[in-house]
Order: structure tokens, then sequence, then C-alpha cells
């Protein structure tokens, strides 16, 4: 009887806090004016620089002319996407932005919950600390050194390539073959990326009850069945939702790096979407077929948010991004 008024006592109290009419509302937000004014920047910024710029998109539908403007540029419908589908280029292009992204999200995404369960098992803070700056430091090294560092170090002449020459006689050209894009794009971008990304699952399993670690050596449980047990069912809810982000961004790749790392012999692997859409856009002009082809890509974004989230859902026992 106890546990049932208090769970209609519950009830009350969070319904009494929900305005139920547009009189109620207003008082409602006179009353938490100062969290809304709190709010404002933010909302305001968000619709100027997120959604504002969405009404360019619209020339994606249209043959568009700088000198006529959006609105009297004539509309061609779909003709932009059409374009894109039926080039010759599209194959080629889809797949490296597909390939690079998947793999990237394979090899990178396990990095940084093993550093977060082993930076969890050091218990001296000072050395902890230390280790955690080594990691963190390579996210804050901007994307043009690490390009620069990454074409000194694989030069034919660099210190890599130096090892190469003294142990087989010969150098390998890793910034020139296409076969090498991918995994020095990947690889690089775990070392740079993997360290900050830990912070999260850090700071979770830092709320791991002590208490559930002394029960489980007392029942001789060793560090894996602890790791597995315990740590890892703390973090796996953020697991989901890193996953799913994540896999909603699979063709998102950052365009900075991947035009910084192109050469001309490594076309072939590392022609993407975002580079395509600045050369076509920027370099060309033909801002309309370009916006059709960024806007096909963020389409295919939107449908893998919506296909990853309603699986893992499924496999996760209904926990996911929404």
């Amino acid at each position: 009887m106890e546990a049932k008024a208090l769970q209609n006592t519950i009830k009350a109290n969070a319904g009494s806090t929900v305005p139920r009419s547009s009189g109620s509302l207003l008082n409602f937000v006179k009353k938490h004016y100062f969290l809304y004014l709190m709010l404002a920047p933010a909302l305001i910024l968000t619709l100027i620089f997120k959604y504002g710029p969405m009404y360019g998109a619209i020339i994606a539908f249209k043959d568009f002319s700088p000198i006529k403007g959006i609105l009297g540029s004539e509309w061609v419908g779909f003709y932009n996407f059409n374009k894109f589908l039926s080039s010759p280029n599209f194959e080629v292009i889809f797949m490296n932005t597909l390939k690079l992204s998947f793999f990237g999200l394979i090899l990178s995404f396990p990095v940084p919950i093993l550093l977060a369960l082993m930076l969890n098992q050091v218990r001296k803070s000072a050395i902890k600390k230390n280790i955690q700056l080594f990691l963190y430091a390579p996210n804050f090294i901007s994307v043009v050194v690490v390009v620069g560092m990454l074409f000194i170090f694989l030069s034919p002449t660099g210190p890599i390539n130096q090892l190469l020459t003294w142990a087989t006689g010969e150098p390998v050209m890793f910034m020139s073959r296409p076969e090498y894009f991918r995994w020095i794009y990947i690889l690089s971008d775990i070392w740079t990326s993997a360290g900050w990304a830990s912070i999260i699952y850090v700071a979770a399993l830092a709320n791991v009850d002590p208490e559930l670690h002394n029960a489980a050596n007392l029942d001789g449980a060793n560090l894996l069945q602890r790791i597995r047990h315990i740590d890892l069912p703390t973090i796996r809810p953020i697991m989901a939702i890193v996953f799913i982000l994540a896999a909603g961004g699979i063709m998102s790749i950052g365009f900075e790096k991947a035009y910084l790392m192109q050469t001309a012999t490594n076309l072939p692997t590392s022609e993407i979407i975002p580079t395509y859409v600045y050369k076509i856009g920027l370099q060309s002009g033909d801002y309309a077929y370009s916006a059709a082809v960024g806007l096909f890509n963020s389409l295919i974004n939107v449908v893998l948010l919506i296909t990853v989230n309603f699986i893992v859902k499924k496999l996760n026992e209904g926990d996911g991004l929404y």
C-alpha cells in the first residue's frame, strides 16, 4: 500500500509540472524565463547556421545561375541527381567514400573503448594523468600539421623508408600508391582521435561502484571477467549511442584531410564525395550539380542513421538514439 501511494504521489507531482493549456504554458515560461534566456543563444545560432542554409539546398533541383539567383533559376527537377548517378565517376567515388568510412568505423570504434578499459585499471593517479595527456595530445594537432607529418615520415627519404631501404633495398611510395591511402588515412585518424574519444567512456567507468569489483574479487572473478560483467554493461548504452551516431555519419568523411593527402597518383582511392563536391562546386563553378551530390550524400546518412538505430534498438533491449 505504501509503495502504491508513493507511485501515485510521484505521478501527481510529475503531472503537475507539465503545462496543459496555453495559459499554463505561458505561466510556465514566465516562471522559468531565465532558463529559456540561457537556451536562446544556442537556439538562435542553430536556426541561423543550421536551418537557415537549408534554403539553399533547393539549387540542387534548379539550373542555378548566380545572376538569376536561387528563385530566378529554372527548375530542372532531379536532373542533377540523375547526372551524378549516371556519371562514370559515380561508382568509384561512392565506393571510395563507403569503404573509407566503413573500414574507418570498424577499426576505430573499439579503440577508445579498449583505451578506457585499460586506463580504468591504472590505480596511481599521477601515472594515469600522464598517460591521458599522452593519449589526448594528438587531438589538438592541426589536420594540416598531421598530413605534413605523414608526408615527411612516409616520404622516399623519410625515416620509415630509410629502415625499409636498409631491410629490403628499396623504398615504398606510401603517399603515391592508391592501395596505401586508406590504411594511412584510417591509422592516422585513430592516432589523433582515439584518445580524445575515450574520455566519455573513462567518465562512465568512473561511476562504477568499487564495491562491485571488491565483491567480484571475493567471488574469485579475474580481470577479464570483471570487465565483461561489470565495466562493459556500464558503458554499453554509451557505446550504442556513439556507434549509432558514427554509423549515421558514415558518409560524412572529413574533407580537409582527404584533400590534403591526395596526389595525382592515388586518386583512384582518395577521390571521395566531399573532395568531388569541392572540385565540382568551387573549382568548376557547377553549384547546382555539387549541391545535388552533397544532398544525395546527406540523404544516405539519414537512411543509415535510421537503419542502424533500428537494428541497435532490437539488439540492445530497446536502447537507442530515439
